[in-house]
């Protein structure tokens, strides 16, 4: 069996951004993904988000291609709350998502960032890269100092290309 270290932080969102994932709603839906994500080979690590974006981070199995992982956790967590029904109407995603990769040393850093999700939003202090569901176009990394501490990371995170421009860069 081969060796890998194959880390990723997943974001995707509601359907036109709505707020679907009440506090009645997530649940439910953080449980479909969770299972589906660890029946799919997947270790989960952080899940979480607010009411209209998840995040995920995740080690998925190197057989598994990112973006069949990501289409096959959100298709069984929207597919199975919509059949359980609900008052609200059908719950759906927006067809895109962001994946990014990352090394073991920056596990925790994700995890805390993840594990946060509520707070940053509410304080607005998000790394818009991560917010991200659209194409971000980066063309190489940024640096060439590998940051370790939790306060060097936010600040690369936050410098990374595409969201210095004032945009905020998250949609």
């Amino acid at each position: 069996m081969p060796y890998v270290q194959l880390y990723y932080h997943l974001v995707w969102a509601t359907k036109n951004r709505t707020p679907l994932l009440t506090t009645e709603v997530e649940p439910v839906i953080h449980g479909y993904i969770r299972s589906k994500a660890v029946g799919l080979g997947a270790t989960v690590y952080a899940l979480n988000g607010v009411a209209d974006n998840v995040h995920l981070v995740a080690a998925i199995p190197p057989s598994t291609a990112v973006a069949k992982f990501v289409g096959q956790v959100k298709g069984v967590a929207s597919t199975r709350f919509n059949k359980v029904g609900s008052n609200g109407g059908p719950f759906s995603w927006q067809a895109e998502y962001g994946a990014f990769s990352f090394d073991q040393k920056r596990l925790p850093n994700y995890v805390g960032y993840v594990v946060n999700q509520k707070e940053h939003h509410s304080d607005r202090h998000i790394i818009p890269a991560l917010e991200r569901t659209e194409d971000l176009q980066v063309a190489a990394e940024p640096g060439e100092s590998y940051a370790v501490e939790a306060t060097d990371w936010w600040r690369e995170m936050l410098d990374w290309p595409g969201t210095a421009s004032g945009d905020g860069g998250a949609r």
